[in-house]
């Protein structure tokens, strides 16, 4: 589970930088590894080194969700600043 958590915050990073869905992609890459690091990172049973991977998926992961979420605040401006434009 940590490796996925990983790849799957490495993805939201990718994500955030493609086209039109991506920011979608992103967003919800991010939630998943977030939710699959914190999973991993409550069990004490594990050694540091993974409980260590899983808090780095969760910090990259809520990254690449928060440039997701900024894509889409800087889209819906532009959409309001070209309505604004308009008669």
């Amino acid at each position: 589970m940590g490796r996925l958590a990983l790849g799957l915050a490495f993805a939201a990073m990718v994500a955030a930088g493609l086209p039109s869905p991506g920011l979608f992609v992103a967003i919800g890459l991010g939630i998943a590894a977030v939710g699959c690091g914190y999973e991993r990172f409550g069990r004490r049973d594990l050694p540091g080194s993974a409980r260590l991977a899983a808090a780095a998926a969760m910090t990259v992961g809520a990254l690449g969700c928060l440039l997701g979420v900024a894509r889409v605040v800087m889209v819906l401006a532009a959409i309001s600043k070209i309505d604004r434009l308009l008669p």
